[in-house]
């Protein structure tokens, strides 16, 4: 065992040094590969195989651990949605951690999930039904899985839109009410 190797052992746990040393890559907006992840890590070019069997398997785990942060987001410091006005904050949430972290965002979303990767499903489902019990709340007489689809819909699509360059702002708050209006103009065509 080389000396590198052992030192990527000597904090416990691998597989989580190496998910650290892909997300800084992958924020930083560094081209990596499983061989550079080792290097940044600080393990040997093989080390990461024993977690990730390619590079596509190490991006559904990127992914997984962003759907649990922005999961985490939406319900940090909040009470459950009682109100449109509560759903559109969901919404800012959402957009906010898309342009926040562009490229964990797009590893996020820039594929199928893989039936065969439970536990990237099961992040992102996790996530639909924590819109879903949101917007049951606000709504009990609807459908909520539709309703959630619908909701989740307009917030990516504006995280997507305002990513793509297609939508401009000058400030942080600039977004954060685009979306807020957005999100009660729709809410409120059925009142």
């Amino acid at each position: 065992m080389s000396t590198s190797e052992k030192s990527g052992y000597h904090h416990g746990d691998l597989r989580a040094a190496l998910l650290s040393a892909a997300m800084e890559m992958l924020e930083a907006g560094e081209p990596f590969s499983l061989r550079a992840i080792a290097r940044r890590a600080g393990v040997s070019q093989t080390a990461p195989y024993r977690h990730f069997k390619d590079r596509d398997a190490l991006e559904s785990a990127l992914a997984v651990e962003g759907f649990r942060d922005l999961q985490a987001n939406l319900g940090e410091g909040r009470n459950p949605p009682a109100s449109l006005q509560d759903l559109a904050e969901f919404a800012v949430t959402y957009v906010a951690f898309a342009l926040r972290r562009p490229a964990l965002f797009r590893v996020m979303f820039g594929k199928p999930c893989d039936d065969a990767d439970d536990e990237r499903v099961k992040a992102a489902d996790a996530l639909h039904e924590l819109l879903a019990d949101a917007l049951d709340r606000v709504f009990p007489e609807a459908d909520a899985s539709a309703l959630a689809s619908a909701g989740w819909g307009l917030a990516h699509g504006l995280a997507c839109l305002y990513l793509d360059g297609k939508l401009h702002a000058v400030s942080d708050e600039e977004v954060a009410e685009r979306v807020r209006s957005a999100f009660v103009a729709i809410g409120s065509v059925g009142s």
